[in-house]
């Protein structure tokens, strides 16, 4: 399974922005045949994009989609199409033709270069999630720049730089997918027009408490993670990770993607954590990443054979199959997802919690957890593809349903005004039950 890689890397396209167009030079010999030759590579990058999805997805009927039918109506705007960058956006809509998640173009643009040493771009140091309608700060780094110009969980953004929030997710509201991927994609893009080269300051607009309007002007700084080797096609993404002792003995670990580095890490905690009463896996806001991860951290927490669920591609299926190691973790297990827990995220909660391994705990995942493929076009663009769809032990497909938490917990302004997490503060009680429980 080396190529294998699940992960909802389509949160990298809205890095792609409309840009103003330079009045174009007059044709010379050598720009009209520089000019021939882009034309030569987007034609093969059409074809290579829609001949791929006809030849290797897992469903030869595509879901009910007219396949053929789409490769006219696209060809037809090819003619239209005078940038890389057009058509990169093209393909994703042709692409989004499928209603699939792990269908997508990555533009060479946002691809972080394999031998870079250190994320290409900066951040305040928040998290956040789409609550009512707004955008609300979920956590702020300690000792981060937004810590330090005051911003708190539960504050709302109203405008980034020169744009509203609103104004930023618009086009979001008008796609016809799911609104657990429309919430996801929002927060994505909030999240992405809060990045930057690091040094750089970003204008923002902000409700407090009080709902008092406040402007600051908030450095971006490095993010203080790694990046991860890459991984075949899969280009090096950052990586962060965190494991403590919480209050009553139990021990929390958080991860914000499935990379093979963060392996060792995991294993070292868990061992690291073995006398703890109970453990949280906090997958919040994570969108997945290598899929072979997730029977691997699950044989650290079984002591029997078992399975995480199954991939069926278009001639084969493939058993996510996990065997105990030596001395595994038989305490009581708490995951913690949310609507930005995708793919891997999914795969293991999903069969942890159909296993009766662990209690999931927090609201529904974004449903999307297509194993995929990435492979590199003639324009430099990375295109993912799913190659195969996924059921939970009990056959339960992920994709567009998600896995709906044991004990469902909302996040809300107004605890997160209070300084409280309620889905941890819900996950510890759990914990907490199951330890009274045994005495």
């Amino acid at each position: 399974m080396k190529k294998m890689i699940l992960a909802t890397v389509f949160l990298a396209l809205f890095a792609l922005s409309a840009k103003a167009q330079s009045t174009p030079a007059p044709p010379t010999v050598n720009s009209t045949l520089a000019s021939e030759k882009a034309d030569d590579i987007r034609q093969r990058t059409f074809d290579l994009v829609w001949r791929t999805v006809r030849d290797k997805h897992f469903d030869p009927n595509y879901g009910g989609v007219d396949w053929e039918a789409v490769r006219k109506q696209y060809a037809t705007r090819m003619a239209e199409v005078k940038s890389d960058e057009e058509l990169h956006r093209m393909l994703q809509q042709m692409l989004g033709e499928l209603r699939q998640s792990h269908f997508n173009i990555i533009p060479p643009e946002v691809v972080t270069p394999d031998d870079a040493k250190e994320p290409p771009s900066g951040s305040i140091g928040i998290d956040l999630r789409m609550i009512g309608g707004n955008a609300v700060i979920t956590r702020v780094d300690s000792g981060s720049r937004a810590s330090a110009a005051g911003l708190r969980p539960g504050f709302i953004l109203e405008k980034i730089g020169e744009s509203t929030v609103e104004e930023i997710v618009d086009s979001i509201n008008k796609r016809d997918e799911p609104e657990g991927r429309k919430n996801l994609s929002k927060v994505r893009r909030v999240l992405s027009s809060l990045s930057g080269e690091p040094g750089s300051s970003i204008k923002l607009s902000y409700l407090d408490h009080n709902d008092s309007r406040h402007e600051a002007a908030v450095a971006r700084e490095r993010l203080k993670g790694e990046l991860s080797p890459s991984f075949g096609n899969f280009p090096p993404q950052y990586m962060e990770f965190e494991s403590k002792r919480l209050p009553d003995n139990i021990g929390y670990l958080r991860f914000n993607i499935f990379m093979v580095p963060i392996m060792d890490k995991v294993r070292a905690a868990i061992r690291e954590l073995s006398d703890a009463k109970g453990l949280i896996f906090d997958l919040r806001g994570n969108p997945g990443g290598v899929g072979a991860m997730a029977p691997g951290i699950a044989g650290l927490l079984t002591t029997k054979q078992g399975s995480l669920g199954t991939m069926r591609m278009r001639s084969n299926q493939l058993n996510f199959a996990f065997y105990p190691q030596a001395n595994p973790y038989n305490g009581p297990i708490v995951i913690l997802i949310d609507g930005g827990s995708g793919s891997t995220s999914e795969i293991f909660a999903g069969g942890m919690q159909e296993i009766g391994r662990a209690v999931i705990v927090g609201e529904r995942s974004v449903g999307a957890a297509l194993p995929s493929y990435f492979q590199k076009l003639p324009t430099g663009a990375l295109f993912q593809y799913a190659i195969a769809d996924f059921k939970t032990p009990k056959g339960m497909l992920i994709e567009g349903r998600g896995v709906i938490p044991d004990l469902e917990v909302k996040l809300d302004r107004a605890s997160l005004l209070a300084g409280r997490d309620v889905q941890l503060d819900a996950g510890i009680e759990q914990l907490r039950q199951k330890s009274r429980a045994v005495k």
